[in-house]
């Protein structure tokens, strides 16, 4: 927002420096972007404009002006203060500062007048829908269309606002000096002089005034005249409508639309404007009949035009004034020092705050303006403003109850996270935002959740899964020339019925065993991504269950579910070639990839208690066994089958070769494990031992038909 410090004046008597008045907003909560001040001194040459040192005329040809007056503030407005985005707000906000009065208001001048009349010769307005558009007013003008005396163009081109012509000027200067929106139509380039406000019909076009056509939706709200769609409410005008040189009589609107309504519909259509970004952070209620007022007079001081008597004023639903309570002892509370009442009610006084006496406070009276100011630590912020922040003491307020305990989920994912990092992974953080392609793999039958504005096709729909953002991290890193690489991400996956869930995903590609003299590479395999899985598992505490299962995104034959009992903790498996590929990996190398469902693992998982053991006394017996069953039998049902069968003794069972081929019957495989045997009383003998082997292949063979090698 730019202001002209001689604009500014106009409303509060602040001499102030330009440097001075900068840094004090800038305590206030309003960033310097930049102050600009013209030279000292200097002259201007015959038929040179005249800066705008004052509203009623140029100044004479070779008198010189002051750069005090003359020179702009260009400051950064957040976006819960559209109240400042205008000359008269910024004043209000130096008034307060400097403890000043304001003068020439036009709001003051300008108010509503009870009884107006609510039509006009020449002009009918239809409002359809009020929950977009909740108050409409418009009012005619007939006009002379030239160019703007030069203290006006002046104003605007300091502003940043290109001057066009004096009506279309005047509704600009009332933009900037009020800060809200205003439009002027071709009353005569209205279908029937008609004014109608509803929502866009399907399909329904426009040509907006930067002469681009733009296809409206349904839910975009447009003003219209009797036939067509002529302009994108608070947004853009349409150029059916525009204001020429041959116009005689203009149609001004003013008015208030839902900030939501106003933000979709700029965002959708790409289009940025200077009403839109006032209009989708809330305009003042109150503001649209004193700006055509302002318009009006504004018309009449330049010899642009009358306006003809009585506004159009479509106001179904009168909104009320928001009141605050407010508790004087909780200012020392949030601040951390103590106000007196006179500074309350200074500063409340100068930001147009009305106070009533309260038994322990006061009741505030919020004006519309002040979309930010909801309820009370709202206003103890405009207090700490005006006192000075710098002024605050570095205290913290006294703790009136015990810290709830923090969420469980944050010591469980900074276990995951060092275990993670333990097993050589890295952290990555994706974006929840991914293209629909590289979900649909993942959806598990369902379709991804779309984005109803998606910044681009990238960002379309919210991931099912981690994976396909790991998996883009993985093809990043290896585009750059990085071998093996290992990230995992602790995050949320998204659903079609609106639920969302957390998870814990890995993706791995490269070696599993670095090169060293000892030995030479090893790609990595589905145990090694098996490996990581049941350490994750061991952390959360959970046994886990390891079934084949197939799935559109891993490789069939190299991927397995998780499980606990009868609820399904994860997946884990090679990544599908085609996928990899899609994704800008080269088909040489195997990607496999892991998720793990926290939220599914926080229903199976029970508190576990620590016990210490000590080392074992006794020696341990260790004995292989190599055995033939068929190909389709997983490795971790004979695992279970020999952990049944067998004593207490065996504590251990690991496999630690598959092969298939030669001397190996056509549709069977040869499975071998190495089986720990330990007793934690004594040594054991052969015999006990012997007697457990015999007692598992016994088993095996009986279950299984599996015959030992």
């Amino acid at each position: 927002m730019r202001i002209l410090v001689s604009w500014l004046r106009e409303f509060v008597d602040v001499t102030a420096p330009p440097a001075e008045l900068a840094t004090t907003l800038s305590m206030r909560g309003f960033e310097v972007a930049a102050i600009e001040e013209p030279p000292a001194g200097p002259l201007q040459p015959a038929g040179a404009r005249a800066p705008a040192t004052h509203a009623s005329s140029p100044a004479p040809a070779g008198q010189g002006f002051s750069p005090a007056q003359d020179a702009v503030i260009d400051l950064e407005i957040t976006a819960n203060r559209p109240d400042c985005l205008s000359v008269v707000g910024i004043a209000r906000e130096v008034a307060t500062a400097y403890n000043l009065p304001l003068k020439n208001l036009p709001g003051a001048r300008l108010a509503d007048a009870a009884g107006a009349p609510d039509s006009i010769a020449g002009l009918d307005v239809v409002l359809e829908d009020a929950e977009l558009c909740p108050r409409y007013a418009a009012a005619v003008a007939d006009v002379k269309i030239g160019a703007s005396p030069a203290w006006l163009a002046n104003r605007l081109e300091a502003a940043g606002v290109r001057p066009i012509n004096n009506v279309v000027d005047v509704t600009n200067y009332v933009l900037i000096e009020l800060g809200h929106p205003m439009h002027a139509f071709d009353l005569d380039r209205l279908a029937r002089h008609t004014l109608v406000i509803r929502r866009a019909r399907p399909g329904e076009m426009v040509q907006t005034l930067d002469g681009v056509d733009r296809t409206l939706e349904p839910d975009m709200l447009v003003i219209a005249d009797a036939e067509r769609a002529q302009a994108i409410a608070g947004v853009m005008g349409g150029a059916g409508s525009e204001v020429w040189a041959g116009t005689r009589a203009v149609a001004f609107e003013s008015a208030c639309f839902k900030p939501t309504s106003v933000r979709r519909t700029s965002k959708r259509l790409g289009l940025k404007t200077e009403a839109s970004a006032r209009f989708e952070r809330g305009a003042d209620i109150r503001a649209p009949v004193v700006a055509l007022r302002r318009a009006g007079e504004l018309l009449e001081t330049i010899g642009a035009g009358r306006a003809r008597p009585g506004i159009i004023d479509r106001y179904p639903s009168p909104r009320l004034q928001t009141r605050v309570a407010f508790r004087r002892a909780r200012i020392a509370h949030l601040l951390g020092r103590a106000v007196d009442d006179e500074t309350v009610l200074r500063i409340f006084g100068g930001l147009d705050l009305v106070v009533e006496p309260a038994p322990d406070g006061w009741l505030v009276t919020v004006p519309t303006a002040r979309v930010d100011i909801a309820r009370e630590e709202d206003l103890i912020e405009e207090v700490a403003r005006h006192v000075g922040y710098d002024l605050l003491p570095a205290t913290f307020p006294p703790l009136r109850s015990v810290s709830p305990s923090p969420d469980p989920r944050i010591a469980r994912d900074r276990l995951l996270r060092h275990v993670l990092t333990g097993a050589g992974a890295s952290e990555a953080i994706t974006f929840a935002f991914i293209e629909a392609e590289a979900a649909a793999p993942f959806a598990e039958g369902s379709a991804p959740v779309a984005l109803a504005y998606p910044l681009s096709e990238k960002f379309a729909v919210l991931r099912p899964s981690l994976l396909p953002g790991l998996v883009d991290a993985i093809a990043y890193n290896r585009r750059r020339e990085q071998r093996d690489v290992r990230l995992f991400e602790i995050g949320t996956r998204f659903f079609s019925d609106r639920e969302e869930a957390r998870a814990v995903a890995v993706a791995w590609i490269g070696d599993s065993v670095p090169e060293h003299w000892s030995g030479g590479r090893r790609p990595v395999d589905f145990h090694d991504i098996k490996g990581i899985v049941e350490r994750l598992c061991d952390a959360l505490a959970v046994v886990p269950r390891f079934e084949r299962v197939s799935a559109p995104f891993l490789v069939d034959g190299r991927a397995a579910a998780v499980r606990s009992g009868d609820v399904r903790l994860g997946t884990l498996g090679q990544l599908a070639p085609s996928i990899a590929q899609a994704r800008g990996l080269p088909p040489t190398d195997d990607v496999y990839v892991a998720e793990i469902y926290l939220d599914a693992v926080d229903r199976v998982v029970t508190p576990r208690e620590t016990h210490a053991r000590p080392l074992p006394r006794f020696p341990s017996v260790v004995r292989d066994l190599s055995i033939v069953v068929d190909e389709t039998l997983p490795a971790g049902i004979v695992r279970g089958t020999i952990l049944a069968a067998a004593p207490d003794m065996l504590v251990q069972v690991r496999e630690f070769d598959r092969y298939k081929g030669k001397g190996i019957p056509e549709g069977r495989i040869s499975l071998s494990f190495h089986l720990t045997f330990r007793s934690p009383e004594r040594t054991l003998t052969d015999a006990e031992v012997q007697h457990a082997m015999d007692a598992i292949v016994a088993a095996l063979a009986e279950t299984h038909g599996a015959v030992q090698r």
